[in-house]
């Protein structure tokens, strides 16, 4: 499913830099080039062949614009599967969108949204969950975001998905034969081998689906939020995480007054803080209005840091804060530990089980609050090269494929015909083959390509 024209767009970011790329792809890719690139030998792109340079300036109309490497690419070993040049001018807005405009009066078309890994995976260089891992490698916020995204963009996933299907399609391959086959000698399909294909598929699919919010706190971050009484040491923690100091701090209760925000990497995870407003009673009107956003908040959250502090009594405050911490995920900042124990330590481990010691002045225990950020979210027993789901559409895939295995098992256990047990496994087949691009929409491959920049 090779495309008629040859598209072209700029590749790197829009902004002053070292060099630009403006990559040209298709059947006259280097047609195109030729037009504006002048090689300092003569030689023309189109007689060079694949992953070869060459130097020379852009002109246009006559006028020499910047000098210029080519980069040649030769179908069908190109990002693109067709014939890509890549050229490299200085970096720079005008430049760049000069040489493009160059290119574009040269008889190339404008790329649209991801249409160079689009045409990768219509020319079959990627199937669709590595298509989609190619955006998730370029916005890429960790460590384990980046090796992950690599991972699936190298296989992982496919290779799981792939396995599941196969299995489902030798399965119903056989069950369709022998059903539809009755005088020809092909042996019968015993209930035991349908058992196992499914209960393999259905381990397989479910661990799969256990990933997904793993996958999606490496990707996108984890929605946090700091809370306690006033004056516990929120806004210190706030900086400690931040690494600099984005929430006022005093000895003052009620300085926070409403919620500060931000995003930091803590360890592996992305958490999107929320310094909330001390959680208490009061007359003042805003700090009021901070507190009741601050409850709001608890409530939508996927973390929460439950803060106190160390050296006073717990009282109503800390014990409401307790309680809302059933609700949510919670780690126990216990700070101020350099200070003189009057906390009731035990009573707070019978409500909560992570329980970290700081001082956050001294700037003390932020890699104890990592490990267990690190814990909840599942990231320190991560393993990239397992291949895990990283969006809803994936896991929407995984999941109806799973409910269809399910329901094949079912029917083999209530003594139901095979020609039942094999429609519900063709639908889980169908569900698979959707998922990596095997077989599916013009929507659903729009739609994916469509959160794509432009140039990739």
């Amino acid at each position: 499913m090779k495309q008629n024209t040859t598209i072209a767009a700029i590749s790197t970011a829009q902004g002053e830099g070292g060099i630009g790329v403006i990559r040209i792809s298709g059947g006259g890719a280097t047609a195109v080039a030729d037009k504006v690139f002048q090689n300092i030998n003569g030689r023309r792109l189109s007689d060079m062949r694949g992953y070869t340079a060459a130097f020379g300036n852009i002109v246009s109309r006559g006028e020499t614009l910047d000098e210029a490497v080519a980069l040649v690419f030769r179908a069908p070993h190109s990002y693109t599967g067709e014939d890509v040049v890549e050229l490299s001018c200085h970096g720079g807005m005008y430049i760049t969108k000069l040489v493009l405009r160059a290119v574009l009066e040269a008889g190339a078309v404008p790329a649209e949204a991801g249409e160079f890994t689009k045409r990768a995976f219509l020319n079959g260089k990627l199937d669709l969950t590595e298509a989609e891992a190619v955006m998730d490698i370029i916005s890429a916020k960790s460590r384990s975001a980046a090796r992950t995204a690599v991972s699936i963009k190298e296989g992982a996933l496919r290779k799981i998905i792939t396995e599941v299907k196969d299995e489902l399609l030798s399965l119903t391959a056989h069950l369709s034969a022998w059903a539809d086959y009755p005088e020809e000698d092909i042996a019968e399909v015993s209930e035991g081998d349908i058992r196992s294909v499914c209960e393999h598929a259905e381990k397989t699919l479910q661990h799969l689906l256990e990933t997904y919010d793993m996958g999606q706190a490496v990707k996108q971050g984890i929605d946090t939020v700091i809370a306690g009484r006033p004056n516990v040491g929120k806004s210190t923690l706030m900086n400690l995480l931040s690494g600099y100091e984005k929430s006022i701090v005093t000895d003052i209760p009620g300085t926070t007054r409403d919620v500060v925000e931000d995003t930091v990497l803590v360890g592996d995870v992305i958490l999107r803080l929320s310094d909330t407003a001390g959680l208490r009673d009061t007359d003042d009107a805003v700090e009021k209005i901070g507190v009741e956003r601050a409850r709001k908040k608890l409530g939508q959250c996927g973390l929460l840091l439950a803060v106190f502090d160390n050296s006073r009594e717990l009282d109503g405050e800390d014990l409401d804060l307790m309680d809302l911490s059933s609700e949510v995920p919670t780690i126990a900042i216990i700070n101020k530990s350099d200070l003189e124990n009057q906390l009731d330590i035990n009573k707070i481990k019978n409500k909560i089980s992570n329980i970290v010691f700081i001082s956050a002045a001294k700037g003390e225990g932020r890699e104890d609050v990592i490990r267990a950020v690190e814990k909840i979210a599942g990231t320190d027993c991560l393993n990239p090269s397992e291949g895990i789901l990283s969006n809803e559409r994936q896991r929407s895939n995984v999941a109806n494929a799973l409910h269809s295995v399910t329901e094949a098992r079912t029917a083999l256990e209530f003594g139901m015909t095979f020609d039942a047990i094999t429609v519900s496994l063709e639908d889980a087949i169908s569900e698979l083959l959707e998922m990596t691009g095997e077989k599916t929409s013009e929507e659903v491959i729009d739609r994916v390509f469509h959160h794509f920049c432009v140039g990739k």
